[in-house]
């Protein structure tokens, strides 16, 4: 297991600061938990979401793996289960940075393609006036994309359909 260094923990704050300033929507997100683990959203609507089977990129396997990773290299970051560890990531720090977001759909992260994301987790965000540092020496691919795995198992069907649509993996 690595312990997560000062370089690590640089690079989760970034990718939290970048994904929090580039807050595309101000539509309230309301994630339920349904009895299966399976994360349901409804979009600031009084009609109730239906539920959708999508298919997603990444295997089961990629799941259990980025969890582990997460836990070691994001989770003092970005929350155990991806949620964020402050009540308000838009709100500024004292240091004049923006903390962590969550990662889990309820933020800002699912704005972003799959290519971006790897790249802040590959070089931080301390060139954009982030915290975060790099991983492109700590984790290798597999790992990286096996993270994003896991917090987009958080995602609802919805969030994840957006996320495609706006580049996704392409």
């Amino acid at each position: 297991m690595r312990a997560m260094n000062l370089n690590t923990m640089k690079i989760f704050l970034t990718l939290f600061c970048i994904i929090s300033l580039a807050s595309c929507t101000d539509q309230m997100i309301s994630l339920q938990v349904d009895g299966s683990g399976v994360l349901s959203a409804n979009a600031s609507s009084d009609e109730p979401s239906e539920k959708m089977n999508v298919e997603r990129w990444n295997s089961a396997e990629q799941v259990v793996l980025g969890r582990e990773v997460f836990a070691q290299n994001c989770a003092v970051c970005h929350g155990t289960e991806a949620q964020g560890i402050v009540s308000d990531w838009r709100e500024k720090l004292d240091d004049g940075s923006f903390p962590p977001p969550p990662l889990n759909g309820s933020a800002h992260a699912w704005h972003h393609p799959q290519e971006v994301l790897l790249r802040v987790i590959d070089y931080g965000g301390e060139a954009m006036g982030g915290k975060m540092p790099a991983f492109i020496d700590a984790l290798g691919q597999d790992e990286k994309l096996a993270a994003i795995a896991y917090f987009q198992s958080f995602w609802a069907d919805e969030i994840y359909q957006q996320w495609m649509q706006m580049g996704g993996i392409n």
